[in-house]
């Protein structure tokens, strides 16, 4: 499943301050102070926020990787507070889209307030997601602007002793709590680790930070040497260290882990769910409901197959057919010319994007892609990863590239941003409005392909059912509690019996619960909108316009969007 690669979990850890008395300016300078306050919560965070914390009235913040508590995650008596702060702002005498950001910071600490007694129930160490192997590729791709930067990310490396040991602790206390997770996934994460410093003299950490060294302008070849030689020193010293203990800590947790099942397992763990699914997917509708669209759903994309296939029996031959476009470059540029009628046009001529490739050490634990988002101040530089392991070509690859570049994540970001997207909306976490998007644009993409229409639409039906079995599968597995056999004997009602795949598959949605939803209700949420928006404006109606609106509307759950597409004050 391909992702944007989420940089750690905004939580609202700042001292709000009041919102004066009717005065729209004064809702301006609260929502930019919760901004500053959370992107300052870590220097990860800060450094892929913003290129020119200054501008912003940031300095002299020391480098860390933030702090990581049970008891500080989520405190309820703090989201109350944010609350009741929030709540002093005038509504009504506000703008437009001061009332859509309002409601959307409402609705995201609302639904924190409503987690916040789950802290334990939550993994940093999650073999699909987790810290230990996000964690580098962080640091691998931070951006040295000036030297300050060089002197805070080897700071950092150097932190990385101290966050392990609060994500150990962390880890112990679930263990308490009967939370800790199944040794099946404990043994995936330590092999993680292991594979991460297996080759110390070839670790990622050293090789890219010498490239971006030898590159950087206004140093002497001295001073690169002592930068090399000090990076060297803090990854054997701190870094590997570091997960060695990891490994170590981890090892004598096994066996401490009660369910090797789904949440619902978990005492509370439905409800948990439940609340979780909001979040991931920006859909309030119930469980049951979105297990039913889901179904309905599956329906359709087989009906859909099979009646393409009774008008063409020769439809397969036409699939397999090579695509014209041989590398990701001719790819991107197909898409970017193909999608001029559908969606609005990137106004910034130098936007730009640079692809890279997963280093090897990190390819079983990462994605087969992923976008990582641009700075707020710099959307114009982007960055899309590509996972070698994953083996993507043809179509596949196309696809993929549309997902992460155009008209998907790196195409979403730029466009939210040249809408006037507000700092603190920028942060805060709909995968289903993100991630919806990439998949719905995924799914577009395969009419941009140059392939036979029939065949590109066998294909997206295709790829739009299989995705609905995870789905239906995560639901099943976390919320009507299904084993391993009831896993088969679902998958198996699809011609779908390999049971070394299927155990992967039970691992993957074990590990990362409701993360395939915010794929795939958030695909379903957009269409379901877009055919409201046709029935709506009938004869007004175009791909172009519905895109527009919906871009401009930004990160939001899908009531909330609802409520603001049609208000032409949304600017």
């Amino acid at each position: 499943m391909k992702k944007k690669l989420i940089l750690f979990c905004y939580a609202f850890s700042l001292i709000l301050v009041g919102c004066g008395n009717k005065v729209n300016t004064s809702f301006e300078d609260f929502t930019n102070n919760l901004f500053i306050q959370n992107i300052s919560d870590n220097t990860i965070n800060l450094h892929y926020s913003l290129c020119n914390p200054r501008q912003y009235g940031i300095s002299d913040m020391q480098p860390s990787l933030g702090d990581v508590s049970a008891s500080s995650k989520a405190s309820s008596d703090y989201l109350k507070q944010c609350i009741s702060q929030l709540e002093q702002c005038d509504h009504d005498s506000l703008s437009v889209s001061q009332k859509l950001d309002y409601d959307v910071i409402y609705d995201s600490i609302s639904t924190d307030l409503k987690l916040s007694g789950y802290a334990l129930y939550d993994d940093m160490l999650s073999p699909s997601n987790g810290t230990q192997s996000e964690l580098p590729v962080l640091l691998a791709e931070y951006d040295f602007r000036s030297p300050k930067d060089v002197d805070d990310y080897l700071l950092l490396l150097s932190d990385i002793p101290r966050y392990f040991d609060q994500i150990i602790s962390f880890e112990k206390e679930k263990s308490k709590a009967g939370l800790f997770m199944s040794d099946d996934l404990c043994n995936a994460v330590i092999e993680q680790c292991e594979d991460f410093i297996y080759h110390p003299s070839d670790n990622i950490l050293i090789k890219t930070f010498n490239k971006k060294i030898s590159g950087f302008d206004g140093m002497t070849s001295s001073e690169k040497d002592t930068y090399k030689s000090k990076n060297e020193k803090i990854v054997y010293n701190y870094v590997i260290p570091a997960y060695k203990k990891m490994i170590s800590e981890l090892t004598k947790l096994l066996g401490t882990g009660k369910n090797n099942l789904g949440l619902c397992y978990f005492k509370d763990g439905s409800d948990y769910y439940e609340k979780l699914v909001y979040r991931k997917t920006g859909c309030d509708d119930p469980i049951d409901k979105i297990y039913e669209a889901i179904e309905a759903r599956q329906h359709d994309d087989l009906a859909a197959c099979a009646m393409l296939l009774s008008q063409n029996p020769d439809l397969i031959s036409e699939c397999d057919k090579d695509l014209s476009m041989k590398d990701e470059d001719e790819m991107l540029l197909k898409l970017q010319s193909s999608i001029k009628d559908d969606f609005p046009s990137i106004d910034d001529t130098d936007v730009n994007h640079t692809l890279s490739y997963v280093d090897e050490s990190l390819q079983d634990s990462l994605a087969p892609a992923f976008y990582l988002t641009a700075p707020l101040d710099d959307y114009t530089n982007n960055k899309i990863y590509i996972n070698p392991s994953s083996k993507y070509d043809g179509l596949e690859l196309f696809t993929t590239l549309a997902h992460e570049g155009y008209p998907g994540h790196l195409y979403q970001t730029v466009k939210s941003y040249e809408y006037g997207l507000s700092p603190i909306r920028s942060i805060l976490n709909y995968g289903g409005y993100t991630e919806g998007w990439a998949t719905y644009v995924e799914m577009l993409s395969y009419a941009y392909a140059g392939i036979d229409p029939d065949a590109a639409r066998f294909l997206k039906c295709n790829k739009d059912f299989s995705l609905s079995l995870y789905a239906a599968s995560d639901i099943g597995i976390h919320y009507y509690g299904w084993d391993f056999n009831k896993l088969c004997d679902f998958w198996k009602d699809y011609g779908i019996t390999d049971v070394n795949a299927l155990k992967d598959v039970q691992r993957l949605i074990i590990s990362s619960p409701a993360n395939y939803l915010k794929y795939y209700v958030g695909y379903l949420q957009i269409e379901k909108l877009k055919d409201s928006q046709k029935e709506t404006l009938g004869g007004d109606y175009s791909d172009m316009k519905f895109h527009k609106a919906f871009l401009k509307i930004g990160p939001a759950p899908f009531h909330i969007i609802e409520k603001y597409i049609n208000n032409p004050g949304i600017s």
